[in-house]
């Protein structure tokens, strides 16, 4: 073989194995530190909206039999590095269908969790609640699902804008973030007071009357309590948004998003 040839044969070796470590090392790195996740709906609008795209830090709390790596922890629960915190954006594997959530954080082991005319109750005392304007979107249909939004100025033509009446809600450890009213009187705004138990969380979307979350009972479509073994890790920040139908439709991308730490 001529010494040309043994170059571009030793070449084509090297940027094959350059692209096999690569792989490798990027499959380690999310199986062990992140995993992608994309919000497909719109429960923690006006913090995440349809079509953000994150990476959860699975190693935000420890390791338990859904985030460990390779599937393989040899213990049965949950081992904590650091305990979840009130307000902590969470992904969690939901406790019936095994499908990915995220909701907020909002009740830990032991804590009385009760919603009064639309008002959160922590432990018996009202969280501080303060009018933050008006959230405004275009009414049209968003993301893969191709979902409308809900209005509270409904009923609303297709291209008209949607309203919905934003609070900021301050939890009892200082941490603050938008909450979004749709209507009053709904179920979610009364409900009786949870008593979450022991090694288990109690999670809420933030656009609070479109959210299926620990309000609601398994059997009614919510997820209820939900153990610490299924938490899978905390989103800190948005990396990539796009408004559209596809990822591949770069006029709808929302550059205003990436990047975009997760309050």
């Amino acid at each position: 073989m001529a010494k040309t040839d043994e170059k571009k044969a030793d070449g084509l070796w090297e940027t094959v194995k350059t692209i096999f470590w690569a792989l490798l090392i990027a499959g380690v790195f999310r199986t062990v530190f992140f995993q992608p996740f994309w919000i497909p709906s719109g429960s923690m609008k006006d913090t995440l909206l349809v079509g953000d795209f994150l990476f959860v830090n699975k190693m935000a709390y420890g390791y338990s039999r859904y985030s460990c790596p390779f599937s393989m922890c040899p213990f049965e629960g949950r081992l904590f590095f650091s305990e979840p915190e009130r307000g902590d954006v969470v992904v969690f594997r939901h406790p019936v269908n095994g499908s990915d959530f995220i909701k907020r954080l909002i009740g830990l082991p032991g804590d009385r969790i009760q919603m009064k005319d639309g008002q959160l109750y922590i432990n018996d005392a009202p969280v501080k609640v303060e009018p933050a304007g008006v959230f405004e979107e275009t009414y049209r249909r968003q993301g893969p699902g191709g979902y409308f939004p809900q209005c509270e100025n409904a009923p609303v033509g297709e291209g008209g804008t949607c309203k919905k009446s934003r609070f900021t809600e301050t939890l009892p450890n200082g941490v603050s973030h938008d909450i979004l009213n749709i209507r009053d009187g709904f179920f979610s705004d009364n409900t009786p007071i949870f008593t979450v138990p022991k090694g288990q969380y109690f999670f809420m979307g933030d656009n609070r009357d479109n959210s299926q979350d620990s309000r609601y009972a398994r059997a009614n479509g919510g997820v209820g309590f939900v153990p610490a073994e299924n938490l899978i890790g905390r989103a800190d920040r948005v990396m990539f948004s796009s408004a559209g139908r596809s990822l591949f439709f770069v006029w709808t991308w929302r550059a205003d998003r990436f990047f975009k730490a997760v309050d």
